[in-house]
């Protein structure tokens, strides 16, 4: 059985929905507060999967995850880089997606070797949206067709062509969520295929450089976004659901796909086998 971590602070308010997405996708689940990780450091070491939920940590203060993804850098990089050796997977939704990207454990580092002493640096940030303002909306999305991504790899594919714009949407609700980066890491995210969801051409609310809403590592199994997908788990979730084709809903939503995406890969099942 594949065992999911998931990792929850003050301020967090997404923790049950990913208790849910990874049940729901066949793992078996365990929730901790970061105190207890941080006491215990080996309950990283019999996890498959890792997860950080979204909401307001610590009442973002200072900035969006920083003072988890400081906590994270100080006590639980040794068992992290473990974990990332050994292929455990990693999955950071909006504050947890902060949170990775402030920790040091996305983009990761270029040659896959995890540093032995210190976690890298950060190379990326989620920036106040263009706008200033909070934004609750669902968006539209896409997966780039040559991600190294095994959470979202095929996820277009899972649905006809005809409503494929209609299906593929997912929900943000962030005032922090803004993808920046400098052009040579963003030029090394597109040629490594870490680029693992764009919002769709029209779609991109907050802002984000090059249309990115979510990234992974070199090896694709530590993923990080902004939109959330286990808020879609229910074709009654969706904006218009009434709307849809009866086929159609039928089929395991994007956020499904995404989590049984992971627990598959988790079981050394191929992206798309």
């Amino acid at each position: 059985m594949i065992r999911a971590l998931i990792v929850r602070a003050p301020g967090t308010n997404c923790d049950s929905e990913l208790v849910r997405a990874f049940d729901s996708a066949g793992a078996t689940t365990s929730l901790a507060h970061l105190d207890r990780v941080i006491e215990r450091p080996a309950l990283l070491d019999a996890a498959d999967i890792f997860a950080v939920a979204g909401g307001f940590s610590y009442g973002d203060d200072i900035a969006s995850g920083r003072i988890v993804a400081v906590r994270m850098r100080q006590h639980l990089y040794p068992a992290l880089r473990d974990a990332a050796r050994r292929g455990c997977l990693m999955f950071g939704v909006c504050n947890g997606f902060q949170v990775f990207v402030q920790a040091g454990l996305l983009p990761g580092p270029a040659d896959g070797k995890w540093p032995d002493d210190a976690p890298p640096a950060q190379e990326a940030a989620l920036a106040f949206n263009a706008g200033g303002r909070f934004i609750d909306a669902w968006l539209g999305v896409e997966v780039p067709s040559d991600t190294a991504c095994v959470w979202t790899r095929g996820l277009g594919e899972a649905f006809p062509k005809s409503v494929r714009d209609d299906v593929l949407r997912l929900p943000i609700a962030h005032g922090e969520g803004r993808f920046v980066a400098p052009p040579a890491l963003l030029a090394r995210l597109g040629s490594s295929g870490q680029v693992a969801l764009r919002y769709r051409e029209g779609d991109n609310a907050n802002g984000s450089t090059d249309r990115i809403a979510g990234i992974c590592d070199p090896t694709g199994r530590i993923f990080g976004l902004m939109p959330h997908p286990e808020r879609y788990l229910d074709w009654n979730r969706h904006p218009f659901w009434t709307r849809l084709d009866d086929s159609v809903r039928g089929l395991p939503t994007p956020g499904a796909v995404i989590f049984r995406n992971a627990v598959l890969a988790a079981q050394g099942v191929p992206a798309g086998a």
